[in-house]
């Protein structure tokens, strides 16, 4: 078998590549290239399963990042366990071929009890007082120990939030995604992985904050393209052959979906009130939207709303379509986890999780960072909100508070979903929007233009040869 590098490198698409990537554009002249159709929908979990089962969200069952749990009444974002995902990943067929086969997985999704030989993920600790500790889960576990003492603690504010993709005192702007590419190079030198997938997720931030077209998006593009040609010299002085590629493609927006919100002015969604502040109570909902960017999923329980729903939805500013089952199996994503019905949003257009009409109502968790709490994904996570007066000094107090030994609420994120003016998750108009797949290796390409489900064949006939 010949050992491989996949690099991830999120949001990256052709019309990025140029000026500002002198590395990723000699790496792309030098091989050869193929526009991946995205995903459905074009997030980060059901990409990657695609990516790693060969199979489409009807077989392996990641619908989107989260999802509604039926019987737990609970919607659940951003699990990690591999179980979750269904159907045999590429790591255990590459076994089967050959027993030698080793695999790293650094920070791609679904990263925890997957049978990959070395693993190394985000995991907060979360003591019984309340507290929230940075820390990330290896497997085998003396990783965690030996890689931090080598490369020091995770970067985690720069991973996700305010914080991430912004220089700070605390960090450079790619501070996050440096120390995954220093911990690729840390598993190569003490394992040497017959696969090694290295997930860099430094464009996502400003894509999202500021959209594609931003001038400061250069900036970006040039800290990425230092990082991934630094990774590929290393790997490649090492005998490792690379491929580069992408998730999905960022496009602009300029107009957010309040689904819930829609659903609550017409008595359909039911909010329950814990200490002043309001919740939206799953069980007890006739109908209500998990948002995930440029999807989301309508759960019906009360199915004789369907069509009243449906012509709500789709009379709905910014909403390109909606799929009842029959529309959700020729999309390959018929799964009971899916949504009764699944709204699609326009290229210019993304869905929120929003479902309070007062501000002042809004739970506690709206503004924090808190991927678990919120019941559909949250952009705003990505900033500061403008209308807290000196917003840096109440987070060093908050801080402070924290180091005190008292229990604080980091409540700094803003509640204004126009502020974000990049999203993905439907299909962009233009293939130049579309991830990519570049290789050195052009046999192992069947086409200029694959489907999601191949880029697990096209990994294998590298490993393979």
């Amino acid at each position: 078998m010949k050992r491989t590098a996949v690099l991830n490198v999120v949001g990256l698409t052709e019309s990025l590549i140029g000026q500002h990537t002198p590395r990723i554009s000699a790496f792309l002249k030098a091989g050869a290239k193929a526009m991946i159709t995205p995903a459905f929908p074009a997030v980060t979990c059901t990409a990657q399963s695609n990516y790693l089962t060969g199979t489409p969200p009807s077989q392996h069952g990641i619908v989107a990042n989260g999802w509604y749990n039926r019987e737990l009444a609970e919607v659940h974002f951003w699990k990690q366990s591999n179980h979750l995902v269904a159907g045999k990943k590429i790591w255990d067929e590459l076994r089967e071929l050959d027993p030698g086969f080793t695999c790293a997985k650094l920070f791609w999704w679904y990263n925890m009890y997957s049978t990959a030989d070395y693993s190394i993920t985000p995991r907060p600790i979360y003591p019984a007082d309340g507290r929230k500790v940075f820390d990330i889960y290896a497997a085998p576990f003396s990783i965690r120990t030996e890689i931090k003492k080598d490369l020091g603690e995770f970067p985690f504010p720069g991973f996700w939030g305010p914080a991430a993709g912004v220089e700070s005192p605390q960090g450079p702007a790619d501070a996050a995604t440096r120390w995954i590419a220093e911990s690729a190079k840390w598993i190569e030198r003490r394992y040497q992985p017959t696969l090694n997938l290295v997930y860099l997720p430094h464009l996502d931030y400003n894509l999202q904050r500021l959209g594609p077209k931003h001038p400061d998006i250069a900036r970006d593009l040039q800290q990425i393209d230092v990082i991934v040609g630094d990774l590929s010299d290393f790997f490649r002085q090492q005998s490792v052959q690379v491929v580069l590629l992408s998730e999905y493609g960022i496009t602009e927006v300029d107009t957010s979906i309040h689904l819930n919100r829609l659903f609550r002015k017409k008595g359909w969604l039911t909010v329950k009130e814990e200490l002043g502040l309001e919740l939206l109570d799953y069980g007890a909902s006739k109908v209500f939207a998990v948002a995930d960017h440029q999807v989301a999923h309508i759960y019906l329980n009360d199915a004789s709303l369907e069509r009243a729903v449906r012509d709500l939805v789709e009379q709905t500013p910014g909403v390109a379509r909606v799929l009842a089952p029959r529309e959700q199996a020729a999309a390959g994503i018929n799964h009971p986890r899916a949504g009764d019905l699944i709204a699609v949003a326009r290229e210019s257009a993304w869905f929120t999780y929003y479902y309070w009409l007062d501000d002042e109502r809004a739970p506690d968790f709206a503004r924090c960072v808190d991927i678990h709490r919120k019941p559909g994904y949250d952009p705003v996570e990505l900033f500061l909100d403008p209308k807290i007066p000196a917003v840096k000094l109440k987070i060093l107090w908050r801080l402070l508070q924290k180091k005190l030994g008292f229990r604080m609420l980091m409540d700094v994120i803003p509640l204004d979903a126009t502020l974000v003016k990049g999203s993905h998750g439907c299909r962009p108009a233009s293939t130049s929007d579309y991830p990519l797949l570049i290789t050195q290796k052009p046999a192992a390409l069947n086409r200029t233009q694959i489907d999601s489900t191949e880029v697990f064949g096209i990994i294998r006939r590298h490993v393979t040869g």
